[in-house]
């Protein structure tokens, strides 16, 4: 498999300046085999060599290498986890655990997570549709080949009962800014749970937000179809754009605007030392001076990079070593120093 293809992440997408990026994620079982909160380690690794085989027979194999998840040091298990590859609690699976990763890691199946297989499709900016049409491709693909449980009236049985129906998770990342700024994300939250969506942090559930980021989701599978389920995300997804971006252009027009950015920008190209904190603060007002045209030599892609390039697990995981917090924070600042340049 290539090694060299362009990250997914490192590209811009549809209505970039909000959307971050897109995410599918479809959670499926295999007929006939228990959760696997309840296999020994035998049978986990056979659930990894079933789907390898389908994955053979289907003529996709080509595309992924394989990665065990015991196998990992813990800062590189973390590292796919700060780049949005796997969950958060995948990273801590250990033993038992794989996961398939296609060239551009926009293709991801997690084996033995919560399910025994957690299928993931990542696209740049705006593109659910898209996103949806590809999982359900692979989906398609493997279930001629693994059948998954699958029941006509509760949907694809799931370990979880939050996941029953679709098993699916449509997700959008956000920039929200102006929003955050005005005080309004409390209040979109409570808005878009009687939708049945929910918002949560850059890392999902339980996590704060970092940065403006934000996690746009449908919380509702069962008794809708997967279709209904992103046409929602993508009408309230696009209200929200509407609020952002009028928020951002009366906030532009505040002359403290102008130098909240330039001062950002300053600071990110001398300092010596950036804690995590501190460098998604001054990115975040770089990203969104980029999308108002207040910094026309620097490109989206060029901060978004950033954000995953220099979270503490993929700091340590690209030095091959764990690393002390000074050690990131200087290591981190040196980074950004010389792509900021």
């Amino acid at each position: 498999m290539p090694e060299n293809k362009q990250k997914w992440y490192r590209l811009s997408g549809a209505e970039g300046d909000v959307v971050v990026s897109t995410r599918i994620r479809l959670a499926r079982n295999l007929s006939g085999t228990p959760f696997p909160a309840g296999m020994t380690g035998r049978q986990k690794q056979e659930i990894i060599r079933t789907v390898d085989r389908a994955l053979e027979e289907s003529g996709e194999a080509g595309d992924f290498r394989q990665i065990e998840m015991g196998e990992l040091p813990l800062r590189s298990a973390l590292s796919l986890a700060e780049r949005h590859l796997i969950s958060p609690e995948f990273a801590r699976v250990g033993d038992g655990g794989a996961l398939l990763l296609n060239g551009d890691e926009s293709a991801a199946l997690m084996l033995n997570e919560e399910d025994h297989l957690r299928l993931q499709i990542m696209r740049p900016g705006l593109d659910l549709h898209g996103a949806f049409r590809e999982a359900d491709r692979l989906d398609t693909l493997l279930d001629n080949r693994l059948h998954f449980a699958f029941d006509s009236r509760l949907g694809y049985l799931t370990q979880c009962p939050t996941n029953l129906g679709t098993g699916m998770r449509a997700s959008l990342m956000l920039h929200l800014p102006a929003l955050q700024e005005r005080g309004a994300i409390q209040q979109l939250a409570v808005t878009v749970s009687k939708l049945g969506l929910t918002i949560r942090g850059l890392y999902g559930e339980g996590s704060k937000p970092q940065g403006a980021l934000y996690q746009l989701s449908n919380q509702v599978t069962l008794g809708i179809s997967e279709q209904e389920a992103i046409d929602n995300l993508a009408g309230i997804a696009a209200q929200i754009l509407r609020e952002e971006r009028t928020g951002r252009e009366q906030w532009g027009q505040n002359p403290r605007f102008e130098d909240m950015v330039w001062r950002s920008l300053g600071l990110l190209r001398t300092a010596r030392l950036l804690t995590g904190d501190e460098f998604m603060t001054l990115i975040s007002n770089l990203r969104l001076g980029i999308a108002m045209g207040t910094l026309p030599d620097l490109s989206l892609e060029t901060a978004d990079a950033l954000i995953g390039d220099v979270q503490p697990a993929t700091l340590m995981s690209e030095g091959g070593r764990d690393m002390e917090s000074a050690e990131r924070d200087a290591l981190r600042a040196r980074i950004v120093r010389e792509r900021l340049s």
